[in-house]
């Protein structure tokens, strides 16, 4: 904001809000002048020749956040100027107008170093760091069968092999999706081959895997994850949504690669990175090692032992509270708590239970099932949770009672870690009009036993992060 300040005289802006994504109570058509899910605002840059722009002016005012449309535009059509009840905003030492936050997240260690695109990037915790893979077609490279996995990818391979055999003004295949990128590697002669190999196992969402064909060619952006992953090795990756998401702070780790949806903008920080030739070496810096070791005055304390603190301190209620702005501007950063080993315990334990959730101890629900209606030969699937009832519907006949109520608290952005398995197996038209015709195979029938240990086994893990999380309060 700096920059603006720095050219103009006065600067006055108008909210109007109307952002569906923060406040899922409202609706884009009803609330948003536009009718759209993004909010709105109306800047006014003023400019006075001869004029210090050192002592930029900055006016504000926001409209209430139920406003209809109707409200805003009629607030805009009736209101002069010189009667809007503009706030005057005085910028922070950040230059940050509004939402400012006054505490000692800039003294805190820093988890990573941007300048490490510079080939430095030493100062920080972590040495590398990436954005979850971003594949631009979703729909080709993940699926739940690794069976239909492979007939989708098959069917895509041989359709971007069959293009080198037109006529170069012959127009791209619309039966597979092209972005760019992958406009880019066909104008280069890029050839390819199916490859089974490149089937590997990806937490897609939270606690829902899919398998995924990894390819440099035909996953969009693969940003660090070609020096992030080894198949033949076990690495960990925390995950932490990127900068400007707008749900609540979120982490969770996975041991497998993981995509830029997987929170919101998701960046992963990971234990280990590989060199060309697949060696494994530490990610943690040794200078982030340093401070820890020198502030708790202990030798002792290793890297894995850090990766262990900083996954329960991302986790600490106090943590996400005081730092709750910083958090939505920039990158985490890590605070020294006292008793650290006390601290790495608790990210042991909640990094154990997250990585093996498919292998806890079921948490024992009721499972209540009524006879499907003479004229139904497969239920109907539902998958509501119905939090006030603690139970969850999976389909016309089947309802699973007796979850707790601390299962539901345990949060992911704006679901509880239940909720996000039931809006995953739930039965979706493809968007992809091919995949719709050709691959639609998923029914949610198929995975109904599967889904109901899942959700007994992560009600376990809800339940057990919930307790790890009120002995840090």
């Amino acid at each position: 904001m700096k920059a603006v300040t720095d050219d103009f005289s006065y600067i006055y802006i108008i909210d109007l809000h109307g952002d569906v994504r923060r406040n899922p109570k409202l609706s884009g058509t009803t609330h948003n002048v536009f009718g759209i899910q993004t909010g709105v605002a109306i800047m006014f840059l003023v400019k006075k020749l001869n004029s210090d722009f050192n002592n930029c002016q900055i006016f504000h005012i926001r409209r209430p956040d139920f406003d209809t449309a109707s409200e805003k535009l009629k607030f805009l059509s009736q209101t002069k100027f010189n009667q809007i009840p503009f706030e005057h905003i005085t910028p922070d030492k950040n230059y940050k107008w509004i939402n400012q936050s006054d505490n000692d997240f800039e003294t805190l260690l820093p988890l990573i170093d941007k300048d490490v695109k510079a080939g430095k990037g030493e100062k920080a915790i972590f040495k590398l760091f990436s954005s979850g893979l971003k594949t631009q077609r979703d729909e080709w490279v993940y699926d739940l069968s690794e069976e239909y996995l492979a007939n989708k990818m098959k069917f895509f391979v041989e359709i971007y092999q069959n293009q080198f055999e037109k006529q170069p003004e012959e127009e791209l295949s619309k039966q597979i999706k092209w972005d760019e990128d992958l406009k880019n590697y066909f104008k280069r002669g890029i050839k390819k081959e199916f490859d089974e190999k490149s089937i590997h196992l990806s937490l897609y969402r939270p606690f829902y895997k899919e398998h995924l064909y990894f390819d440099q060619h035909f996953n969009g952006r693969t940003y660090q994850w070609f020096n992030i992953y080894n198949k033949n090795d076990i690495n960990y990756y925390m995950s932490v949504p990127g900068i400007g998401a707008s749900k609540p702070f979120q982490c969770l780790i996975t041991n497998q690669i993981t995509c830029l949806d997987f929170l919101e903008k998701t960046q992963c920080f990971s234990l280990y990175r590989y060199d060309r030739e697949g060696k494994r070496i530490d990610n943690i810096t040794d200078w982030g090692l340093k401070q820890i070791q020198t502030h708790y005055q202990d030798s002792t304390n290793t890297k894995i032992d850090i990766f262990h603190y900083t996954y329960a301190v991302l986790h600490n209620p106090a943590y996400r509270s005081k730092y709750e702005l910083n958090l939505k501007r920039e990158f985490p950063r890590l605070p020294y708590y006292e008793n650290f080993h006390k601290w790495v315990n608790w990210g042991k334990q909640l990094m154990e239970l997250h990585i093996n959730y498919e292998t806890v101890i079921p948490y024992q629900l009721t499972s209540v099932d009524i006879p499907l209606k003479d004229n139904q030969k497969t239920p109907k699937p539902k998958l509501k949770a119905d939090k006030t009832s603690c139970c969850i519907i999976l389909d016309d006949v089947t309802t699973l009672s007796g979850i707790p109520n601390i299962a539901w608290e345990y949060m992911l952005g704006n679901r509880c870690a239940l909720e996000w398995i039931l809006d995953q197996y739930k039965e979706k038209k493809p968007k992809d009009p091919t995949i719709a015709e050709k691959f639609n195979t998923y029914r949610f029938a198929d995975y109904k036993e599967q889904v109901i240990e899942l959700l007994m086994r992560v009600c376990t893990v809800s339940v057990e992060t919930m307790n790890i999380i009120k002995e840090m309060e």
